[in-house]
């Protein structure tokens, strides 16, 4: 089995949360989703997002639920594939529900460009596209 990634996240909608992120480019996964419980996201083979209940994430977590809305509990990356990706990806997320562009787009020439949004529960997400090529060129020893 290849390494993957689960990012387990609580939210107070499963269903919402769910649609959103089909928005952004994930597909359901029925066979590790529950009805208003959990909901699996996929966004490829290696990633995953779960969206948990607060009751459900409450099983799993050794601390209490950090309110998204006023702290920053994480980060989360996802890459696509071109600038112009990035604002497509965007426009669905604020289509579905979510705010953009908490803080200004970031562009770094020719070499990365992101922007953020937040989702319906105030978990922020960074769209990015990066080309591994330019910035492997800058590097010392490339």
């Amino acid at each position: 089995m290849p390494r993957m990634i689960f990012v387990n996240l609580p939210v107070a909608d499963v269903e919402r949360a769910a649609g959103f992120y089909a928005a952004l480019g994930a597909e359901r996964d029925a066979r590790f989703s529950q009805p208003g419980t959990a909901a699996a996201m996929v966004f490829s083979d290696a990633i995953v997002v779960m969206l948990l209940s607060h009751a459900h994430f409450a099983h799993f977590a050794p601390r209490p639920i950090a309110d998204a809305r006023t702290a920053t509990e994480v980060l989360i990356c996802l890459s696509e594939e071109s600038r112009a990706a990035v604002d497509a990806r965007v426009a669905q997320a604020v289509d579905a529900g979510g705010r953009a562009d908490l803080r200004a787009p970031q562009a770094m020439g020719e070499m990365m460009y992101s922007r953020n949004l937040e989702d319906l529960d105030g978990h922020v997400i960074e769209l990015m596209w990066m080309d591994a090529a330019a910035v492997t060129q800058d590097q010392p020893g490339a």
